[in-house]
């Protein structure tokens, strides 16, 4: 199946099967803890959209623990970069609808929580086909290390996601049910 039609099947799976659900904080702690990851660390985060799960309940408590949250700002050419935010701060709505940070500190996250549309345990996603995730943690880790972590509903899983040679494998995924190494 390509990868057009199977995300087109999954997003339709997402939504018919989407509970207004977030992921368990004390999973993603036990993810950070096993990466020796303490606090004062920058997480790349999203805002939710299209049913994707709600990362927004684990980022606000990580930001009330001391952590430095970030969310994307997409860019021409279908990349994006993350800029520092805060609960207290505004948020922008760019040209897709998408809100985005109105601060303009750029930073490089430490951990990156990824949205995806499906996954396999072998920790490839698929996500809406435009590369931005695969690009940006390609780019990153020529030059840092970074934990990548996707967020998703359990049901969203199958058994293979066709790839290709720019799909970056992810270290985590986290469904509301379970850890996956």
């Amino acid at each position: 199946m390509s990868k057009k039609i199977l995300r087109k099947k999954l997003i339709s799976i997402r939504r018919n099967n989407f509970k207004d659900k977030s992921i368990s904080f004390v999973n993603f702690k036990k993810i950070l803890r096993k990466c020796n990851l303490k606090n004062n660390i920058y997480i790349g985060g999203y805002f939710p959209i299209n049913s994707e799960i709600n990362c927004l309940d684990v980022l606000e408590i990580l930001e009330k623990n001391n952590f430095k949250i970030s969310l994307p700002i997409t860019k021409k050419n279908n990349k994006m970069d993350f800029y520092k935010w805060s609960f207290k701060d505004s948020l922008g709505v760019n040209h897709q609808g998408i809100p985005e940070p109105n601060t303009k500190k750029k930073i490089i996250p430490d951990v990156l929580i990824v949205p995806l549309i499906g996954f396999d345990r072998n920790k490839f996603r698929l996500g809406y086909g435009g590369g931005f995730y695969d690009r940006y943690i390609s780019k990153v880790l020529k030059f840092k290390t970074i934990l990548t972590v996707g967020f998703a509903f359990s049901f969203q899983e199958i058994s293979k996601i066709p790839i290709n040679k720019f799909d970056q494998k992810l270290n985590f995924i986290l469904t509301d049910k379970e850890i996956i190494e």
